[in-house]
């Protein structure tokens, strides 16, 4: 996918992991830091745009606001304005939307993306470092491949602008993810988000204790899974002890664990936790766990019996990242119903729609329109508006970027998906997609549509005749 050249930035000398590598004692009245958190910053930088108006749309905020017969205004890479009637500059591209729909860009909080990208096979396959239950010294973006197909096919099909690639289930601590924008880049670095946290990756339940315990090691149950857990916490907190007593006070720095340096930021509150997990009463579990040794859930992702604990998320404010209708394929999973994100949400809890997966990606808006119409029927009717939050600001919200992105306000980022019908309809697909304003697809010119060179369609594939 990814045939646009992008500059490649230089990597950045870390003057106190060196330190910490050659054992010289810091002096005393020397600057002291702790290890650093991005060793490999983004170097994304927005395709240029131009300042375009729609007009005549149905739009969705991406907060629950809903505008008919609006206009949305974006330049300069943000939102401007939107309402019924906006004044467009002089030179501004104006697109007539009538019986068309407007939404912000979709959000993936839960993808393996570039991890395990197409074609699906064993050389490919990079997104579980199954080696031992505790991996959080790994990193998702090491492993993601740029011209994986499934970017492509996300943005085309599903009208995806943001995700976050997250290691597999298989580890309880399964390491860091990442949230890319949707471009095309040679490298991971020109796709990360700027500025986003990192999240850490874990994960309870059947597949820690399925790997290992068919080892014959630890942990082979569900009170194995938290007994490592609490002692991987436990050493964490002595060794984030350790490294802010040395700023505080100097000395020699403590010997670096990349492993422990990920756990720290989580204690420190940078990195947040994006946790696997099915079971109501393990969720619950994990929330104890979470108060015992100071840190705080992002979200739990699958979370099949959500429904059952939704009061308690919403008192502890964490999200719930949910399919529509997936169930039944290990036991775990098997109390699983349709209604669970309209009754997380009747609860006034946080929805999300997650994906898991390179194809449900393509049609996240149809699995919100699945849980919608679950919901309906057993008479919580939600607003279409207010479902589309589940695709847009929960997700940004429990990923640390909902300044910058997940709903259509002035100032924020113009990812934005003009839908050629109601999104929440089987029928309809992304027209046009921006990203940061620029147009990266628009299904109605053959120039702007993005494939990889690893695509396996067929010529003129897609044409819209």
């Amino acid at each position: 996918m990814f045939n646009k050249t992008i500059a490649i930035a230089l990597a950045a000398g870390l003057a106190v992991a060196c330190t910490a590598a050659q054992g010289k004692p810091a002096s005393s009245d020397a600057p002291r830091s702790l290890p650093s958190e991005d060793p490999y910053p983004s170097t994304y930088h927005p395709y240029p745009g131009m300042p375009t108006l729609v007009t005549n749309v149905t739009i969705y905020d991406g907060e629950g606001g809903r505008i008919d017969n609006g206009q949305i205004l974006f330049a300069d890479g943000k939102v401007v304005a939107l309402g019924q009637t906006v004044e467009a500059p002089q030179g501004a591209t104006v697109i007539d939307g009538k019986g068309k729909w407007v939404t912000p860009g979709v959000i993936d909080i839960h993808s393996h993306l570039g991890d395990y990208p197409s074609p699906a096979v064993a050389a490919l396959s990079d997104g579980n470092e199954a080696t031992a239950p505790v991996t959080a010294q790994v990193w998702a973006e090491h492993s993601v491949w740029p011209q994986d197909p499934g970017f492509s096919r996300a943005l085309t099909n599903g009208g995806v602008t943001t995700l976050q690639i997250l290691p597999g289930s298989a580890n309880l601590f399964g390491g860091r993810s990442v949230i890319l924008k949707n471009v095309y880049a040679r490298t991971v670095q020109g796709m990360k988000f700027p500025g986003a946290p990192y999240g850490l990756k874990m994960a309870c339940g059947e597949n820690p204790k399925r790997v290992y315990g068919g080892r014959r090691q630890l942990p082979s149950t569900r009170m194995g899974n938290m007994a490592v857990d609490r002692q991987t916490w436990a050493k964490a907190a002595e060794y984030r002890r350790k490294w802010d007593k040395y700023v505080e006070n100097g000395g020699e720095p403590p010997a670096r664990d990349l492993a422990m340096d990920t756990l720290a930021e989580v204690l420190r509150g940078h990195i947040l936790v994006q946790n696997h997990c099915y079971r109501a009463d393990e969720m619950a579990n994990v929330i104890d766990m979470s108060k015992e040794f100071g840190y705080h859930v992002a979200a739990f992702h699958h979370a099949v019996e959500a429904y059952k604990i939704a009061d308690l998320l919403k008192e502890n404010g964490i999200c719930a990242a949910m399919w529509a209708d997936w169930w039944g394929f290990k036991m775990e999973s098997y109390d699983a119903i349709t209604e669970n994100i309209p009754l997380v949400q009747q609860a006034g809890a946080c929805a999300i729609v997650h994906s898991d997966d390179e194809n449900g990606i393509q049609r996240l808006n149809q699995e919100a329109a699945k849980a919608l119409a679950d919901g309906r029927r057993i008479g919580i009717d939600i607003p279409d508006e207010v479902a589309w939050t589940w695709l847009a600001i929960n997700p940004a919200r429990a990923m640390g970027i909902d300044d910058r992105t997940g709903s259509l306000k002035p100032g924020k980022m113009a990812d934005v998906v003009l839908w050629n019908g109601n999104p929440l309809s089987v029928y309809t697909r992304p027209e046009k997609v921006w990203i940061d304003g620029a147009l990266m697809y628009d299904a109605l010119d053959p120039k702007r549509r993005p494939v990889s060179d690893f695509e396996l369609g067929q010529p003129g594939e897609g044409d819209v005749k």
